[in-house]
């Protein structure tokens, strides 16, 4: 009897337990709140492309000359031997995924037949009038598969007689703007600038009419312009944005051809309500044109302007000028294979991908899916390490070497910028020692090491943040390019 009324109790017990309430059940942790403002679904392609290309071509490239005056005989422009599918491959091999092409110069020639002026190709000898340059790199970047197209439309305008009247020229570049964005498929950038010489005309432009048209006839697409509204300049023609980079901005601080504006686009706005991240623009060569007399830059100084750029939170839009004859020249094709093989030679391996992490803290505890090892997955965007917000005292991930030791002269940090840019100051020990102290992160930061260093263990502690800091990837890294031989002597570049 008693081992009956046992047996019966055991039954119950299990019946009770399969009918718990269902909120008992412990659910997932949620992600934490994003800090705002936050990127949109375009511009987060946009900044993990990391390198863009420029194609400056047109008829500066045929006149030796930079700046044209609009008053060149179209009968220069013949590049007979012109082939987009030599750029766009150019671009794919060497790491490119976006080419932009400047479709019309301040000389304002247009390298695709225009309805609103004869100044263009159609009055040319290439190809007996019916070339288009633009439907030729459009044609190629859809052949290639993996390359997309943006594209250039100077507002100054040397050449047409409009220029100086504000709504009769207004009308004409926005209907040159509509050519471009209704005929040629899917653009993904479009570049504005300011710029315009001492003698130019009077004029001005009605930006905000033509980025409405923009978005109008292409939702998903990039503008770029000193003031945004998606991709900001980097206030410099150097390749280089400030060693604090902030995405977010005030856009109602900016103006387009402002020069005085440079350093706040430098460095950008901690309290910023506008996600506006910047773009570094930069030649291969001296000149934004090609010209007979000049040579591509060293490795060492495309490396230096990588880590500047990049490894500053920005995109690098790298300009290769197309020759006279149409293709890119044989020894900046070279010096574009050079470059994409240090990089791949440096990065392509994490020499901390089979450390143990450790971290302060983590939000939802062991099992709650923000741990620090996050940080070593393949992931930099979505999964990330996240500290528990009420721990005391500051924030830090720790990286520690499997067997032996950690040898490297480059640290990578990123953050999961989909949830807001939060890092304000960082700094990095090895083995107790501090070797850098750095103030944003972003999408990636990248601290380069004047000597190798050899630790066992690496830390990163952050030191301010907006909101709880959080970070996506962590990496460190050699880079045998232009460094020293040495040990010990801890010392990062400043640039």
């Amino acid at each position: 009897m008693a081992k009956s009324l046992y047996f019966l109790c055991i039954i119950a017990l299990v019946q009770l337990l399969e009918f718990i309430p269902s909120c008992m059940t412990q659910f997932a942790t949620t992600p934490p709140l994003p800090v705002l403002p936050i990127p949109t679904a375009s511009q987060l392609k946009w900044q993990q492309r990391e390198i863009i290309m420029f194609f400056h071509f047109g008829m500066n490239t045929f006149t030796d000359s930079e700046w044209g005056t609009g008053q060149e005989n179209p009968n220069l422009f013949n590049p007979t031997g012109l082939d987009a599918r030599q750029w766009v491959s150019t671009a794919a091999e060497a790491g490119f995924s976006l080419v932009i092409l400047t479709a019309k110069h301040h000389d304002g020639f247009c390298l695709w037949p225009s309805k609103y002026t004869d100044h263009s190709v159609v009055s040319s000898p290439w190809k007996n009038g019916h070339g288009d340059v633009v439907r030729d790199l459009t044609n190629a970047a859809k052949a290639q598969g993996n390359i997309d197209v943006g594209l250039y439309l100077s507002p100054w305008d040397r050449h047409d007689q409009r220029y100086g009247k504000n709504q009769e020229y207004n009308e004409y570049y926005l209907a040159q703007l509509q050519e471009l964005l209704k005929q040629y498929g899917v653009i993904q950038e479009i570049w504005f600038d300011g710029a315009k010489g001492e003698d130019a005309a009077n004029m001005s432009y009605y930006f905000e009419e033509w980025f409405e048209m923009v978005k109008e006839l292409q939702s998903s697409i990039n503008i770029f312009s000193d003031a945004g509204p998606d991709v900001r300049w980097v206030g410099n023609e150097n390749g280089f944005s400030g060693n604090t980079s902030w995405s977010t901005i005030n856009r109602t601080l900016l103006s387009i051809g402002n020069g005085d504006n440079v350093g706040y686009l430098n460095t950008g706005d901690p309290q910023g309500t506008d996600w506006v991240p910047p773009e570094c623009d930069v030649s291969i060569r001296p000149g934004w044109f090609w010209h007979a007399s000049e040579q591509p830059k060293e490795l060492s100084q495309l490396l230096e302007i990588y880590y500047n750029s990049v490894g500053r939170n920005c995109v690098l839009l790298f300009n290769v000028p197309p020759n006279s004859t149409g293709l890119i020249s044989e020894i900046d094709v070279q010096r574009l294979m050079e470059f994409k093989k240090a990089i791949d030679t440096t990065f392509s391996t994490n020499l901390a991908e089979k450390s143990s992490v450790d971290a302060s803290s983590q939000r939802g505890g062991q099992n709650g899916g923000f741990g620090p090892e996050n940080v070593l997955d393949d992931d930099n965007l979505w999964t990330y390490w996240a500290p528990d917000e009420g721990a005391a005292g500051q924030h830090w991930i720790e990286i520690k070497a499997a067997s032996g030791g950690l040898r490297f002269n480059v640290i990578r940090i990123q953050e999961p910028i989909g949830l807001g840019q939060r890092i304000i100051g960082h700094e990095v020990y090895a083995d107790g020692k501090l070797i850098v102290e750095g103030t944003t992160v972003g999408h990636k930061r990248l601290h380069r090491l004047g000597d190798v260093v050899e630790a066992t263990v690496v830390k990163v502690q952050i030191l301010e943040s907006k909101g709880v800091p959080l970070v996506s990837s962590f990496g460190l890294h050699f880079d045998p390019f232009g460094q020293p031989n040495g040990t010990s002597v801890y010392k990062e570049l400043s640039y």
